[in-house]
């Protein structure tokens, strides 16, 4: 039988409860950072009471990361879909850039939340790192990249892929000019890991007009 918390737990109403939070704080966070937003607006945007917040969530951080684990999970998702039959682990670390632009294009709200969350962490041991890690202990591994990426490679990665995410939600370019930013993006960054740079420009090219 099931314990009065565990019921709690997984009771509708609780899980409805959180859902709404949730939700409003996606609403929120689009135009403020988490710090800006007073949990009195919090639980008025969601419907909820006041209480009701700290019976899911210790305070604003936690918030946050929970609203940021939802969109990283959901991109981390799309990439491991989008490499399942890629062996390769440059094109795979190529194609996980391509993914997260065209995530920044097509979601910008959610993008901007997960911006602004702060909460985005790039420690090789976080679990959501996991398969870039993997990746870039491959190409590592065979010779593909300088000796350096291995340790610090993840970190390189995932600091241009939120630059190219910011920049495309900032500056909402047309289409065309998106996919070369994108595609100069991941040439570029392809060269500073040290990839062959014929090698590079051709998977920057190749992935320009690349359909997720």
């Amino acid at each position: 039988m099931a314990t009065s918390s565990q019921s709690l737990a997984s009771s509708p109403r609780v899980a409805r409860t959180r859902a709404a939070l949730i939700a409003a704080g996606f609403d929120l966070l689009v135009d403020r950072s988490i710090d800006a937003i007073p949990i009195d607006d919090l639980v008025a945007k969601a419907g909820v009471a006041k209480g009701s917040f700290f019976n899911h969530f210790a305070d604003k951080q936690d918030f946050a990361n929970a609203i940021a684990t939802e969109v990283r999970l959901e991109l981390e998702d799309l990439v491991a879909r989008c490499n399942a039959r890629i062996d390769d682990p440059v094109e795979r670390i190529a194609r996980g850039m391509r993914v997260v632009a065209e995530f920044a294009i097509t979601n910008p709200k959610r993008s901007a939340v997960l911006l602004r969350s702060h909460a985005s962490s790039t420690a090789r041991d976080h679990p959501l790192n996991k398969g870039l890690v993997e990746d870039m202990e491959a190409a590592s591994a065979l010779g593909l990249v300088r000796p350096e990426a291995r340790h610090s490679g993840v970190l390189y990665w995932l600091g241009l892929c939120q630059v190219l995410m910011i920049n495309l939600v900032e500056r909402k370019f047309p289409r065309p000019d998106a996919d070369r930013r994108i595609e100069d993006m991941i040439v570029l960054g392809l060269s500073g890991l040290g990839v062959d740079a014929e090698r590079a420009t051709r998977l920057g090219y190749q992935l320009r007009n690349f359909a997720t």
